[in-house]
Formats: C-alpha cells, sequence, structure tokens
C-alpha cells in the first residue's frame, strides 16, 4: 500500500466508526513550550488537559509533525539507520470524553489485522503494570497476554495533571533481525518495531502526588505512517519505501549521482530534509537565526552539505521541492498553493549558504595549521557559528572528512557565555510583572473607546527592579493601575503615551504602555510623588493615539493593495505601527519595481479619499472566517476575536486601535521597500500630516 492509500484507509476507518476527519494542524504549534508540533497530541493538548471543550467528542487524522530541535530532537539521528526523521506524520484517533478503553483497543486490533492483515502472531502488546482493565480487555479482544512494563507504558502532561497508562502495539520484522521483546534488557535490537499506542488518560496528579480519577477520561492514540508504510510494503528500512524511493530517483535527477551503499546516508538526509524544510516554510516558518528560524536553516545547510558530499554544487533543495509537490501534495494542498514562495526563500537561502560556506571556509583553513590534536579549539567552531553562521554539526561534518574533531565543551561554553550576555543585555522586568500572580487583567476594551476622567487605583509601582510602595520626582517607573484605557504595545501596535494625573497635577509622565500577560503596564518618569492605593486619571495622548489609529488602518489599506498590485499570495510576516511610521513586512520573492510601488500608493490614497466606513467589531471566529477575514499568518485566535473592516477592500482579524473613517488617515506615503529576509519583503510609510 501507498502512503496515499494508508492515509485514506486510516481516515476512511475511523470515519465509518464516527469520527470526525480534521486536516492536520499547522507546524507552528500554539504551545510556547515548543518550537514545532512534535507529536499528534499537540494541537489537542488543552482538550485533553480539559482547559477547552471539544467540538467534536471523536476526531481522527494525520499530523504533520517535526522532531528538530530541543528535547525532541532526532536530527542527528538521520540518515544513520532506517527509522528517524526530522519531519514524520502521526496517524491519530481521539476520544474526548466518549468510549474508552475496550473501542480503543477493539478498534486498533481490527484495523491492524482485519483491515491492513497484519499477521497477529507478529505482534505483541504491552500494557502498564497497574493497567489490569487494558490488559484483560486485550486478553477478551486478542486473546493476548500483554507485556507488562512501567515507564514506557506510562503518559503525563507533566509532574501535575492528566495522565494514564498507555498500552503499545510492536511488530515482529524477523527472527533473523538481533533485539528481544519490549521490556526485555536487548529490546533495542532493532526486530521489533511500535507500530501503535494508545494513551487512556484517566487520572489528575495532584501536587502531592495522588491519582484522582478524571471525569471525563480520554483516549489519544498515535501510529506512525512512515513505520506502516514500511511494514504494508515489507521494508524494513522506512527509506525504501514509495515516497522515499520517488524522492531519491528525483535527487539523483538533481545532482547526477546514483545511489549506492557509499552515498546512501546523504540521500536520506537530503530526502528526510526536503521534507523537513518544505512543509515548515509552507506553514509560515522563515529561516533565520532564532527559534524555529534557525532550526529550518540549520536543516536546510544541513542538505547542501550532503548535496556538496555527492559532489554538486548548485541548487538542490529549490529543484527539489516539485518533486515532493507530486509526492505529497494532495494530501497537504498547502505545499502546492505556497510553491512559488517556497522555493524563493530555499533558493535565497541556497544562495546566501554559498557565500556564507566560502567565507567560513577561509577562516576555517586558516585555522587548520594551528590545530592540535586533530581537535580544532572550540572558540574557533563558536566563532564560525556566531560570524558564519556555521552549526556545529556543519563544522563537525567537514572536519570529520579531514579525520578531526572539535572541542564541543570549549563551543559549549562560548556559547553558554554569549548567552549570558544576552540575557543580561534583555532581561528587563517582563518577569516581575508576570510573578505578581495576584494582580487582576487590565487589559480590556476600554482601549477602544477611551473613558474620560476615568478613574484608578494604583495597585503596584516598579522601580530599579523592586516594587516600592512610593515613588518620587525623577524615578524612572511602571505603574500598574487596576484599570485603564491605554493600549499596551501588542500585535505589532505601540503602545500609548500620555500622563497619570490627580485632578489638575501630573503624577507621572507616561512614555509607553506595555503588556506584561494581561496586565498593561505603564511605563514612564515620576513628576510629583505616587503611592501605592493612590487614585489617579490615566490620560492619553490623543494627538498621539489619533496618528497611531490612521497608521495602522493605513496598513491594512496597504496590505489590500499589495495583493491587487502584486498577487494574492501576498500575506502579512510582521508590522511595527507607530505614529511616526509604519513598517510592514510581507511575503514576495522579489523587489517591487517603481512603477508597482507608485501603483499601491495610489491605490491607497484613493480609498483615503473615498473616507469609506471602517467598523469595529466583535463576532466568532467562524462567522469571521465566513466573511472572509484575513489572519495575520501563523497567529493563534480565541473563539471571539475582533474585526476591522474598511469597506469593500479589506477586512482583517485585528486587535489594535483604527480611525472610522478612511478620510481621517489624510494620506498615505511609501518610503521605501526593501528585503529584510529571504522571500521578505518590507515597506516603510508615512501616513496623516507627516505624509503630506
Amino acid at each position: 500500500m501507498t502512503y496515499d492509500e494508508i492515509r485514506k484507509l486510516f481516515l476512511g476507518y475511523f470515519e465509518q466508526h464516527g469520527h470526525k476527519i480534521v486536516p492536520s494542524a499547522s507546524l507552528i504549534p500554539n504551545d510556547p513550550t515548543l518550537l514545532f508540533t512534535v507529536a499528534g497530541m499537540v494541537p489537542w493538548k488543552e482538550i485533553l488537559q480539559g482547559h477547552v471543550a471539544p467540538e467534536y467528542p471523536r476526531v481522527a487524522d494525520v499530523q504533520k509533525c517535526i522532531r528538530a530541535g530541543g528535547k525532541h530532537n532526532d536530527l542527528d539521528e538521520v540518515g544513520f539507520d532506517g527509522r528517524h526523521h526530522t519531519f514524520f506524520e502521526m496517524l491519530g484517533n481521539w476520544s474526548f470524553g466518549d468510549y474508552f478503553k475496550e473501542e480503543a483497543i477493539t478498534m486498533s486490533w481490527d484495523l491492524l489485522t482485519n483491515v491492513l492483515k497484519l499477521d497477529p502472531n507478529r505482534i505483541v502488546v504491552t500494557t502498564h503494570i497497574s493497567d489490569d482493565e487494558a490488559t484483560e480487555l486485550w486478553k477478551k479482544i486478542a486473546g493476548k497476554d500483554a507485556i507488562r512494563l512501567d515507564k514506557d507504558n506510562w503518559w503525563s502532561a507533566g509532574d501535575t495533571g492528566p495522565c494514564g497508562p498507555c498500552t503499545e502495539m510492536h511488530y515482529d520484522l524477523g527472527s533473523d533481525l538481533p533485539g528481544g521483546l519490549p521490556g526485555s534488557a536487548n529490546e533495542d535490537g532493532g526486530r521489533w518495531v511500535e507500530i501503535w499506542n494508545d494513551v487512556f488518560m484517566q487520572y489528575d496528579r495532584d501536587a502531592n502526588g495522588n491519582l484522582n480519577p478524571l471525569p471525563k477520561k480520554n483516549v489519544d492514540t498515535g501510529a506512525g505512517l512512515e513505520r506502516w508504510a514500511s511494514i504494508l510494503q515489507g521494508k524494513r528500512d522506512n527509506y525504501d519505501t514509495d515516497l522515499f524511493v520517488n524522492l531519491m530517483n528525483a535527487i539523483q535527477d538533481v545532482v547526477h549521482v546514483k545511489k549506492d551503499e557509499s552515498n546512501v546516508a546523504s540521500f536520506k538526509v537530503i530526502a528526510d530534509h526536503l521534507r523537513s524544510v518544505g512543509f515548515a516554510i509552507a506553514d509560515g516558518v522563515i529561516p533565520s537565526n532564532t527559534d524555529r528560524g534557525y532550526v529550518i536553516r540549520r536543516i536546510l545547510r544541513r542538505a547542501m552539505r550532503h548535496g556538496q558530499l555527492l559532489g554538486h554544487k548548485g541548487a538542490l533543495l529549490s529543484e527539489l521541492y516539485p518533486a515532493l509537490v507530486r509526492e505529497m501534495g494532495a494530501a497537504y494542498p498547502e505545499l502546492a498553493r505556497e510553491s512559488a514562495h517556497v522555493i524563493e526563500i530555499i533558493r535565497n537561502e541556497e544562495n546566501a549558504f554559498a557565500d556564507m560556506l566560502q567565507n567560513g571556509l577561509k577562516l576555517l583553513d586558516s585555522e587548520l595549521p594551528k590545530v592540535q590534536n586533530q581537535t580544532l579549539p572550540g572558540a574557533v567552531a563558536f566563532k564560525l557559528f556566531d560570524t558564519y553562521g556555521f552549526p556545529l554539526d556543519l563544522t563537525q561534518m567537514i572536519l570529520r572528512d579531514k579525520g578531526m574533531n572539535v572541542d564541543v565543551d570549549g563551543f559549549e561554553k562560548c556559547m553558554t557565555e554569549q548567552k549570558e550576555r544576552s540575557r543580561a543585555d534583555t532581561r528587563g522586568t517582563k518577569i516581575l510583572w508576570e510573578s505578581r500572580n495576584e494582580l487582576p487583567a487590565t487589559d480590556d476594551l476600554s482601549k477602544y473607546a477611551p473613558v474620560a476622567n476615568m478613574q484608578s487605583r494604583v495597585l503596584a509601582i516598579l522601580r530599579d527592579g523592586e516594587f516600592v510602595n512610593t515613588a518620587n520626582a525623577g524615578d524612572n517607573v511602571e505603574v500598574a493601575l487596576d484599570k485603564t484605557n491605554f493600549y499596551g504595545t501588542q500585535g505589532g501596535q505601540v503602545g500609548d503615551s500620555g500622563e497619570l494625573k490627580s485632578g489638575d497635577t501630573t503624577l507621572v509622565n507616561v512614555t509607553e504602555a506595555a503588556r506584561a500577560g494581561n496586565i498593561v503596564i505603564h511605563k514612564g518618569t515620576v513628576v510629583n510623588t505616587i503611592n501605592v492605593d493612590d487614585v489617579v486619571t490615566p490620560v492619553i495622548n490623543n494627538t498621539v493615539r489619533t496618528q497611531t489609529a490612521r497608521a495602522h488602518t493605513a496598513t491594512h489599506l496597504l496590505q489590500a493593495a499589495l495583493r491587487k498590485v502584486l498577487n494574492t499570495d501576498v500575506e502579512q510576516r510582521g508590522s511595527r505601527v507607530a505614529p511616526d511610521s509604519v513598517r510592514f513586512d510581507f511575503s514576495f520573492g522579489r523587489a517591487m519595481t517603481e512603477e508597482e510601488k507608485t501603483q499601491v500608493e495610489n491605490i491607497v490614497n484613493d480609498w483615503i479619499k473615498q473616507d469609506m466606513d471602517v467598523k469595529h467589531e466583535e463576532m466568532g471566529i467562524d462567522e469571521a472566517k465566513s466573511r472572509g477575514a484575513m489572519a495575520l499568518f501563523g497567529e493563534k485566535y480565541g473563539d471571539v476575536v475582533r474585526v476591522i473592516t474598511a469597506g469593500d477592500v479589506s477586512c482583517e482579524l485585528c486587535g489594535g486601535t483604527h480611525v472610522y473613517h478612511t478620510g481621517e488617515i489624510i494620506k498615505a506615503h511609501i518610503n521605501k521597500e526593501k528585503s529584510v529576509a529571504s522571500g521578505i519583503r518590507r515597506i516603510t510609510m508615512s501616513v496623516g500630516n507627516l505624509a503630506e
């Protein structure tokens, strides 16, 4: 069975059993603790932990995943065996308080043995040592005596919270392979491979370690598609399955080298990394020097290096991307939809890598004669990383070919020292505010319709990194109030400025309102003594607020005009809305012509002159989508959203402040257009009187 056939069969089976079939979630998770979606459960985490009510009681999906950063990292294993991948697909069926152990085990066994026709005698199952129920169910349903294990058969979200036992199904690849049964001393030999895991979330572990039964029990299952494909196609190596064979044939056509035993590792790396890079960029990840962007840049460059090991010097993944679309585009339409954008970004990265490699190798070549004991000093490896963007594993790969290695401890020491310097430079005070759990949320709707003469109470004052009860003239402070009409910096829009007053007396000149979680912080300088529990009036600088609102609505008109002049694939990738200027980043693969810039500016100003109504509405996310409201790429939204509609030309989800008629903007003028990253352009624009 091919990958496409397995996906369709799996989803069709569970649809017949009452499951709602849902598409894969993005690789960019709605979870700040993760760089990528690393497992099928990630998109459902809030539901599984009981924080969000499910829309459907049972669902099934095929989730795209990446494990290449942080604690979920298989990157270094890829290419050296047949089972590791940075990108993989996870088959899953889920029950949110609906069916539980018996039905989950029954469906798993039925699908494996009656539908897929796997030999029951080649499957062993494991259960947790405490789970008598699942153990008895396996005997009843399949006649199987489960192997009872401890830590390998228990799932938990953390030290406290939802948790429970799981049961795993393992398949025997053949007695000629080494390795014992799951749980045995030699289980890692390779003979037995896990093909499915059913997790039963039935407890809530409290701070004392007690397991309290959950009122609603959930089922969370996961099965690796690549492993299923290898078994169903009679292969022992995932890279020998149809999808990878076709990708490797495409690699041969591009590098003009035949795959053989001497170079198969490089073919595996390139095929795997093509999937990670292609899918990640299609989901909105831009290669960069930070966070997930850095991981994707590292993967891309690692693939390029393996291309060079095959003797290939030119573009690689950008040439191979169409093959990925052919193989997986039917299951994941975003690959084709974002094709031009993805190829452009990859090509730019490949060109930059070629320059980086040339410059970095000059430094490396100059240092090699100084090397002692065949070990490159960690400080040199760090300089390659810090100055030229060489990941440590790239330096190691280059040196490995020369029979040399790197002082990894020295590299890590340099890295730690840099992080400590960076942390000291950027520590700020946000973490101090977030530690004040007793403070109420003060970010509310009053910021959209500022209340005149609002009376607020001072809740806390932060000065020089310490919370104080009193601050005096000249002190630089941050002040939290029990309610405020100030807009705190968010979503690319800078915060309000103004004053905190007592009657006609100014207590604090506020230079910017910022946010720490849901608390609005008023940053500024004390003019007259202010105390905790004082009653003050927050007074916004309306001149600055008005100009900022003009600028923000103008960015919406700018995006609509760009999509009209360039193409509808243009999407916002970031912005900074301030009273003095607008900075707008968008996805586009080349520089705009002077004619295009003039055309965009003229369209925006024509819409301004039409003085169209600008509606500010709150509605459910589904209604907003039905209206065609545009969302910021990669942004996560709640069930209720704010929609800004300018005439019939722009409709966007947005939490910022806006004008009520486009004529209030007065005028817009494009100052500059330039590149800021691969496939990302930036426009700076003036509005209002500044534009005139």
